[in-house]
């Protein structure tokens, strides 16, 4: 029997164990490693979890590296990888791992969606599902995201609307102050505290939350999924909790190059506006999506006159508003 076939569930009803720790690869093994070998050194005090990598067809032995480091490792009582048969996304990789984990006769009670470029610092899972535990209204509950050198990132978040697309794209003074009601994504908060959605780098749900919604929306290949999924079950009942004593390090953009921070002139690639765009016209329809387009491309105007008077560089991404258009308002439907 190879790695690769011995880290690969013959069932997926196996483990019985409580939360299910889903991550989503692609071509990134050695950050996968590093995350697992960090959730390995959770088990210690914490045992009661088993992780799913899922591999959306890297065709880079992926699949075969990252099942070499749990053999090797002696991990395979708790780590499986799903080999996929396509590349379809950040959702259609973590719902493959939910599907499994929902399949299971034993229910878990959570799902843990963890991203590739991320570390697990001490007691992470565990605070997450202690939170869960004490609060029944709470359906998904997400972690503090940190940077390696240990700056915090924002990692929770108002749901988007026009007065938060200004607001962002502008970046003034005077009209954050104004606006601060709509801020997409406020300043950050050192206890726990509902919001409307977290970032899902790190982002535990119920599983009868998952039943009752389903996973993620498949039609998203990368980013605003972890959007949509908060306001779907906003809309079935469920709240969202940031939950800062679960610390993670995440590796910004180190899984797909989009928003790394040095990358912040970067053309964007066309999935983000595609995602973006569909978040719009799925949840508030194709007038406010032009409006939100409309607003952030205002935003963007303000935020570049005052680069232009105050001498200094405009560092939005290029082409970043005709890729707007593009991929928006004059998008094919």
């Amino acid at each position: 029997m190879t790695a690769l076939e011995a880290a690969v569930p013959a069932e997926v009803a196996s483990p019985c164990s409580q939360v299910v720790v889903a991550i989503v690869n692609y071509k990134t093994a050695g950050l996968v490693i590093d995350c697992l070998r960090s959730l390995a050194d959770e088990r210690v005090s914490w045992p009661d979890f088993d992780v799913l990598v899922s591999d959306n067809d890297s065709q880079d032995r992926s699949s075969e590296i990252i099942a070499e480091a749990i053999a090797v490792n002696g991990w395979q009582e708790w780590a499986r990888v799903l080999p996929l048969p396509r590349n379809g996304g950040f959702g259609y990789g973590n719902n493959r791992a939910i599907d499994a984990a929902l399949a299971r006769p034993v229910l878990p009670r959570y799902v843990w969606l963890l991203n590739s470029d991320t570390i697990v610092k001490p007691g992470a899972g565990k605070v997450l599902t202690d939170f869960l535990d004490q609060h029944s209204d709470a359906g998904i509950a997400g972690s503090r995201l940190e940077d390696l050198e240990g700056p915090l990132q924002i990692s929770a978040f108002r749901f988007l609307t026009l007065a938060g697309e200004f607001e962002a794209a502008a970046r003034t003074g005077f009209l954050t102050g104004l606006l601060a009601r709509w801020t997409i994504a406020p300043p950050a908060v050192d206890h726990n505290a509902e919001c409307d959605w977290v970032a899902g780098a790190s982002m535990m749900v119920r599983s009868d939350l998952l039943q009752k919604i389903g996973g993620f929306d498949e039609g998203y290949f990368l980013y605003f999924e972890e959007t949509d999924l908060c306001l779907r079950a906003n809309r079935a009942g469920f709240k969202c909790y940031y939950v800062p004593a679960s610390r993670i390090v995440h590796l910004v953009g180190s899984s797909t190059g989009v928003t790394s921070n040095a990358n912040l002139t970067k053309r964007r690639a066309p999935y983000w506006f595609q995602s973006r765009h569909r978040y719009f016209v799925k949840n508030h329809g194709r007038v406010y999506a032009a409006l939100a387009d409309g607003a952030l491309i205002l935003g963007l105007l303000v935020w570049r006159t005052r680069c232009v008077f105050a001498g200094r560089p405009i560092d939005h991404p290029q082409h970043f508003i005709s890729d707007l258009l593009r991929y928006g308002v004059f998008a094919r439907q």
